[in-house]
């Protein structure tokens, strides 16, 4: 005999089953039409130009904000939580790093992704080689930037996510998101949606002459 005394989804027949998975498609597919009219919102977001001169220390020495990017339009930075008090990067953010697969795809859509902490290099360093991680890793431990971009306070180190884009010379910010705002965006796709240009894909709904290519090409 099958012991039913666990908690358990409500058993039904086949046909029952069907209607309510045909029901619950409806409401995912209303889900992710949503989820594309608030990326689309978000790609018409207007830009702030950053006037400050932003160094950072990385592996080769000093950076500016604009070095970041590599050469390419666009620039995702995860703040990630890491005390300079602490040998340890936070848990959580640990965690985060750690579903990135290949995100090659940024790269060939014109996107950077990196990260920056406020704890010193030497430790960024240190706990980057413990986890194996090859994403760019920057401090801020000598700069403004994470006082700027509400993740660090008198209180602590939060975590977060932000945005900016390159046109010459000049670096402007477009998007920050911050708490469970950050929690899903573990995969390029998800990544590229927070970005001006998006995924580049022709279903998307962007303004005019935003670069775009056939869907899945």
């Amino acid at each position: 005999m099958t012991n039913y005394d666990i908690a358990h989804p409500t058993i039904v027949s086949r046909d029952e089953w069907l209607v309510a998975r045909e029901t619950l498609l409806l409401h995912e597919k209303e889900l992710t039409r949503q989820r594309d009219r608030v990326a689309a919102e978000r790609r018409r977001l207007p830009m702030v130009k950053i006037e400050k001169d932003y160094l950072f220390d990385g592996p080769a020495g000093k950076v500016s904000l604009g070095s970041l990017f590599e050469g390419r339009r666009q620039l995702v930075i995860y703040h990630f939580m890491f005390d300079p008090a602490s040998d340890k990067g936070c848990p959580g953010c640990t965690g985060f790093i750690n579903e990135f697969g290949d995100l090659s795809t940024l790269n060939e859509r014109d996107t950077t992704f990196a990260l920056i902490s406020r704890a010193p290099l030497t430790k960024l360093e240190a706990y980057r080689a413990l986890q194996g991680w090859k994403i760019p890793w920057y401090s801020s431990f000598e700069s403004d930037f994470n006082y700027d971009y509400h993740v660090s306070s008198e209180s602590g180190e939060g975590q977060g996510l932000s945005v900016f884009f390159r046109i010459g010379d000049e670096v402007f910010h477009t998007y920050s998101t911050y708490a469970r705002g950050v929690e899903t965006l573990t995969d390029s796709y998800a990544l590229l949606d927070t970005t001006p240009y998006g995924r580049q894909e022709d279903f998307e709904d962007s303004p005019p002459g935003w670069p775009q290519k056939p869907t899945y090409s």
